[in-house]
């Protein structure tokens, strides 16, 4: 297989899109609602909003199925940036720009809050797309508050490979940080149509 060919299912799976079998998107919506409910319900800290984004999304997949371009990462990638994108928008939109002095204020406001959640969203991609054992590892020392010789125990390591798991987890994680305001998609989502 090529180096740039979509995984199978991702092609598979835009074909039964395209040929409208209904099917085929109860199948998509099963291994990507939770991607895409939390991603917006991060980005937008509200319930019915990230309900929203999620019909939105799924509901452009049925329409535009075409619109996937495996050249720009896999099927998971471009559903995490409709995401990202149709929750960028939303959050723009209910914060309409305020008139008169506080103008400059608000919009300076919303482009910081727009920063937070795609770094949010960035985080987010990065946890999900690194190797387990790192995901492991940051999971039981943030989330679950073991040091780094409990972690090792947990995942029956040596203390020094599981200093150099959450080393590296964490400079992944820092990259998160890294790249400027203009640059709205996280890594690996390809550009913003």
């Amino acid at each position: 297989m090529a180096k740039d060919a979509p995984p199978r299912w991702d092609r598979r799976m835009q074909q039964r899109l395209a040929r409208g079998e209904a099917a085929a998107l109860g199948e998509f919506y099963d291994r990507f609602a939770v991607l895409v409910h939390s991603q917006a319900h991060r980005m937008l800290d509200d319930e019915d909003a990230a309900d929203q984004v999620t019909r939105e999304v799924f509901g452009y997949v049925w329409e535009n199925p075409d619109a996937y371009d495996p050249k720009h990462g896999s099927m998971r990638s471009w559903v995490a940036r409709l995401t990202h994108r149709q929750s960028v928008q939303r959050l723009r939109g209910t914060h309409p720009e305020a008139e008169g002095p506080d103008a400059d204020a608000h919009a300076e406001e919303l482009e910081h809050r727009v920063l937070r959640a795609t770094t949010a969203a960035r985080a987010d991609y990065i946890v999900a797309s690194m190797p387990a054992p790192l995901r492991a590892a940051l999971d039981l020392a943030y989330v679950q508050r073991r040091d780094y010789r409990q972690a090792a125990a947990d995942l029956g390591v040596t203390g020094d490979e599981a200093r150099r798991r959450l080393r590296l987890g964490l400079q992944l994680l820092s990259t998160a940080h890294t790249h400027s305001s203009t640059d709205t998609a996280p890594p690996g989502y390809g550009p913003t149509p």
